[in-house]
């Protein structure tokens, strides 16, 4: 829902006022990536909970304690503050300050401007596509066999865990948005902001 409300957010007054100041527009775009590179982690931890629950029971109470949720939040949160801050510190230290003083239309790409950010993020997604695709097959092939055994339960996870197959892939969108609205850019030039809508 953070991650909703921003983005939408961000949109609106991207398209109300058209130019941002690039201040407001940084910390907008960071508390955004924040969130969106959180989902897809969120997802794989839920997928890994809903694995203990079917196939390890006994231990289930043991693992998943509420404790350890609260240590794995933060360390959901702690990796995209890792994975985003460098975007932020890049930024200050190759742009001059009068830049953070102008106003630009407010996406990443004006915003964190330099093209090592960009290499980056296609790193960075990449990996996260990687990790959480393997933790959502994994979990999802070892909960369908124990459903096989027929439990309840165990086939009520793996719908959960296919859920969680098809949120993953939805938010696996966002990490093809960039290449899809550059094409889109190349193809539509006149329609550069219809092509950000569409995407």
């Amino acid at each position: 829902m953070i991650q909703v409300t921003l983005t939408v957010m961000l949109f609106i007054i991207s398209y109300t006022f058209y130019k941002l100041n690039v201040s407001i527009c940084c910390t907008f775009i960071l508390l955004a990536l924040f969130t969106t590179e959180n989902t897809p982690l969120n997802l794989a931890c839920m997928a890994v909970e809903c694995y203990i629950a079917i196939c390890l029971p006994l231990r289930h109470m043991q693992i998943c304690t509420v404790k350890r949720t609260l240590m794995l939040i933060g360390l959901i949160w702690t990796t995209s503050m890792l994975s985003v801050l460098p975007d932020l510190f890049i930024t200050l230290a190759t742009e001059p300050l009068d830049f953070f003083h102008t106003r630009v239309f407010c996406l990443r790409e004006t915003a964190f401007r330099n093209p090592h950010i960009i290499k980056k993020r296609d790193i960075t997604y990449i990996i996260y596509l990687v990790i959480v695709w393997f933790v959502i097959f994994y979990t999802y092939f070892k909960v369908l066999f124990t459903a096989k055994t027929a439990s309840k339960d165990a086939k009520k996870a793996r719908n959960t865990i296919l859920l969680h197959g098809f949120q993953v892939l939805l938010c696996m969108a966002t990490y093809a948005e960039p290449l899809l609205k550059h094409a889109l850019h190349l193809w539509f030039p006149n329609y550069y902001t219809d092509s950000l809508f569409a995407t």
